[in-house]
């Protein structure tokens, strides 16, 4: 059945028609985002949602959800969506952080114009039939020192557009490399107080974080150069706008022009009514072709993820192109096989979890192997995990997640183990994908074996001593069990030793009852395990 996907927001019909095209069921009901319990009352039908900033995804909605895999943001704000109920339910969020990076740029740039010019209130005043020529004198930006703080995609932009009107661009950037900034051109700067001393104009390009919160507040105002003019097309909540008017008022600073404000929508601000102070609704996304990128990009992303696995710009996933799915598929489906096995055989609450790649498993994508790996281990507790929901559930109980990656130390050419910590003991299980591209167990417990995953397994433990083959052959016959494979591994002869049978039905609990009565085994357990 083809996967079926709402879109409850005004979202372009050439974004609706990418659905189509890929296969996708689509209903187009860009009013409904609007109406939470007509929402709440359809959203059970879906496997996707697609919207932009009117629908509001509440756990409400998300309990409702019963189908639900994905929500894809056609936008970057993903404030509308609850990420930490999403995450719980497994359900994958998305924006689209880069269809409307150009637009968002262009806006500072046009602000940083319009204040340095004073355009704004130059044009009302010559609208209202007045020719005060002398009155609006601005300033260049040719030779003006820009600082940008925050010189990620948005705020790279920024630095390119401003080095090509001749402007001096220092930035702010903890995650700026000095490599990256050497080929940007710009000069990079590990002292905020540096920026706020030197720059001519000062513009925000990040995101709002409990780092970033107040970043221009009332001290760093006041370290600013005299006649600096700031510029926020980012987000509200990054400037003290309170300590801002009041500098604006005493002429320290010579100009501001803000796009977003600490509580939107706007109807009051300290900022307003202010000489040379530029307000815009929130418009740094608003063109023609920005809307239309981030609908059809989140039309693509959400096609791609249903239809072949792979995830792009996941807020609470790591991303996972088309190509890594496709290699990484047995190794993702392998990592869950091993949790499931880890997470069947433990009974008591789990503290740690350690997980070793090696070899080929090493050089991929260990954050999306991570995922499935507590994902397999949490099914025994929670069937309804996925690898979205379980790094979430994991924290919550407090088990620790530890990876450790090697170069190629064996016989194959990679492999995953993953060995689970209780207050009483550890347990180990690896296992490789074979050049068929099926996933294997190579090692239990310390002990070397070669077994096929089935749906359906039996695992038991004994002394190594003759007549368990037999014991398991006969029981298993007597009862009509059939056996699809059979492996065999021991640590030492007249050691410790482990079976582990891929039978075609569960099997029975009157048949394991009978396996424990021989005497012969210390351990009978029956497993399960997604195949599909």
């Amino acid at each position: 059945m083809a996967p079926k996907v709402l879109v409850s927001d005004k979202l372009s019909e050439t974004a609706v028609q990418i659905f189509r095209d890929r296969g996708i069921d689509v209903d187009f009901m860009p009013e409904l985002g609007k109406d939470k319990e007509k929402l709440a009352e359809v959203i059970g039908q879906y496997d996707g949602l697609a919207i932009r900033s009117a629908t509001k995804v509440t756990p409400t909605i998300l309990e409702a959800a019963t189908n639900l895999k994905v929500v894809g943001r056609a936008g970057i704000g993903t404030d509308n969506v609850d990420k930490e109920a999403a995450s719980k339910k497994g359900v994958i969020v998305m924006n689209t952080p880069f269809g409307n990076m150009i637009t968002t740029a262009e806006h500072a740039i046009a602000m940083m114009f319009a204040v340095a010019r004073q355009i704004p209130e130059a044009s009302a005043s010559t609208h209202a039939g007045k020719w005060e020529k002398s009155k609006f004198m601005g300033v260049e930006l040719t030779n003006k020192t820009l600082g940008v703080i925050g010189a990620g995609n948005i705020g790279g932009i920024v630095c390119d557009r401003a080095r090509g009107l001749k402007m001096k661009v220092i930035a702010f950037d903890p995650f700026l490399s000095q490599e990256k900034a050497d080929k940007m051109g710009v000069e990079k700067i590990d002292d905020l107080d540096d920026l706020l001393t030197r720059a001519d104009f000062i513009t925000l390009h990040v995101p709002l974080t409990d780092g970033t919160r107040n970043i221009l507040s009332r001290e760093n105002l006041a370290k600013t150069k005299k006649g600096v003019r700031i510029i926020n097309c980012a987000r509200g909540g990054l400037v003290d706008e309170e300590a801002l008017a009041e500098l604006l008022k005493s002429g320290h600073v010579a100009g501001a022009a803000f796009d977003v404000f600490s509580e939107e929508p706007a109807k009051e601000n300290p900022l307003f009514n202010l000489p040379n102070v530029v307000c815009t609704p929130h418009l740094g996304a608003a063109t023609t072709e920005a809307q239309e990128n981030v609908a059809l990009q989140v039309a693509e992303q959400m096609s791609n993820y249903l239809l072949t696995g792979a995830v792009e710009n996941a807020l609470n996933m790591p991303s996972v192109t088309a190509e890594e799915a496709k290699v990484m598929g047995p190794w993702i489906k392998l990592a869950e096989h091993l949790g499931a096995f880890a997470g069947q055989m433990t009974d008591e609450p789990i503290k740690a979890v350690n997980i070793l790649y090696d070899g080929v498993a090493a050089d991929m994508n260990l954050n999306a192997l991570n995922c499935a790996a507590i994902a397999g281990i949490m099914k025994k507790a929670n069937p309804d995990v996925n690898m979205v929901s379980a790094p979430v559930i994991a924290k919550e109980r407090g088990i620790k997640i530890s990876t450790t990656n090697q170069d190629k130390s064996g016989a194959f050419d990679g492999y995953v183990k993953i060995t689970v910590v209780t207050e009483k003991m550890e347990r180990s299980v690896a296992g490789t994908v074979f050049s068929d591209g099926k996933p294997r167990f190579i090692q239990i417990k310390g002990i070397n074996i070669d077994a096929e995953v089935g749906a359906h397994m039996l695992y038991t433990t004994n002394e190594d001593v003759p007549g368990i083959i037999g014991t398991l052959g006969q029981t298993m016959g007597a009862n009509g069990v059939n056996i699809a494979n059979f492996t065999l591994g021991r640590s030492e002869v007249g050691g410790g030793a482990i079976a582990l049978l891929y039978v075609d039905d569960s099997v029975p609990a009157p048949v394991i009852e009978d396996l424990c009565k021989t005497g012969m085994f210390k351990q009978v357990k029956p497993l399960v395990f997604d195949v599909a």
